[in-house]
């Protein structure tokens, strides 16, 4: 077995224009303070990281990395979750993802998504001139707006759209293992790889490419309703990330997992600050534990009630306690009674 890293942070939703959450050192001061041992960085903010540096120079990933040494800290990975989410985007949501994306490709889709694949394979550079093994991102969508079977859909609407997902990411893919980089897909309600049989689809369709991974996040499992314990399971061989973020699902006699439109304190599904909602985390770092995952805890803040600054001083605490030192031995080796093959044969009468 081997032991989880962490804690960690993702920054995205701390950086911000005022100190000390406006830079990279002043940032990762901050989270060292509160415990924080390393922090995953969104690669799209170029307060944090110049990406276009970080994909063609070592020395400026290393002086990165010296900016965190001064504080104590190293980076867990890069995220690319917005220029993912652009990689494949529905018309219905081209307004709204648009926001995403330099004005220079706004208003242009094949543009945007040119412009997006770009960036995915300089994050993967990037992250192999950072001496990191994974890369966090979102698969995008294009059969998302379809998820409920009414109207009844078209016979073959959601394999043609699994085709041209597979085939718009397959070469990432290929970019991603000549770097070294296991590309790690958040499973995530808004893209098409939003549970375990969306992820199979996916997985098919690129050939069960090894740089195809799971981004394992137990909030959205909850919101769903899906056995998020089962899914270690099933997948650990694939989750390669972790995000630790606690979510509770309340049903009631008015609404249950769509949530009615409402917002999120008013959802009957809804992220919570870590100890404050559902998950099971003593289990899930038991079991990822238990199938030796190596990777790192990362805290994700997303809460309706709690703030960002308080989620996030709890939130080290919190993962430092539930991460195992895993037994290099079993318990009952004080009994081994020291036999070999041949007392082995006796005692078999063989």
């Amino acid at each position: 077995m081997k032991k989880i890293k962490g804690p960690a942070i993702f920054l995205a939703q701390f950086v911000g224009d005022a100190e000390p959450f406006n830079n990279l050192k002043n940032i990762s001061s901050w989270a060292s303070k509160l415990g924080y041992k390393g922090v995953q960085i969104p690669s799209w903010d170029n307060r944090l990281i110049d990406l276009d540096k970080a994909a063609a120079s070592k020395d400026y990933c290393d002086d990165l990395r010296g900016i965190l040494d001064d504080n104590n800290m190293v980076v867990s990975e890069l995220s690319t979750h917005l220029q993912g989410q652009l990689v494949a985007v529905h018309p219905t949501y081209d307004i709204q993802f648009d926001g995403f994306a330099p004005d220079a490709v706004k208003n242009n889709p094949s543009k945007r998504q040119e412009w997006a694949v770009d960036q995915v394979n300089k994050a993967a550079l990037a992250s192999k001139n950072l001496g990191l093994t994974a890369l966090a991102t979102f698969s995008g969508a294009l059969v998302w707006p379809f998820l409920y079977p009414w109207p009844q859909r078209p016979a073959g609407l959601v394999e043609k759209g699994f085709d041209e997902l597979a085939k718009r990411w397959k070469p990432i893919l290929d970019n991603c293992d000549k770097s070294g980089i296991d590309l790690c897909y958040e499973i995530h309600p808004g893209e098409d790889l939003h549970d375990g049989v969306t992820f199979e689809m996916f997985l098919e369709r690129v050939n069960n490419h090894p740089r195809c991974n799971m981004l394992y996040d137990p909030s959205h499992y909850v919101l769903q309703h899906l056995n998020y314990l089962d899914h270690i399971d099933i997948y650990h061989e694939k989750i390669k990330m972790f995000h630790v973020k606690d979510a509770e699902l309340n049903p009631t006699g008015k609404q249950g997992v769509y949530g009615g439109f409402q917002s999120w304190i008013n959802r009957a599904g809804r992220f919570r600050s870590l100890g404050d909602g559902h998950v099971d985390f003593k289990s899930i770092f038991s079991k990822l534990s238990g199938y030796g995952f190596d990777g790192w805890a990362v805290l994700e803040w997303e809460c309706c009630i709690k703030s960002a600054e308080q989620g996030a001083a709890e939130g080290a605490p919190f993962i430092a306690e539930h991460i195992i030192d895993v037994t290099t031995k079993a318990f009952d080796d004080f009994a081994d009674s020291g036999t070999d093959k041949e007392t082995n044969k006796k005692l078999l009468g063989l």
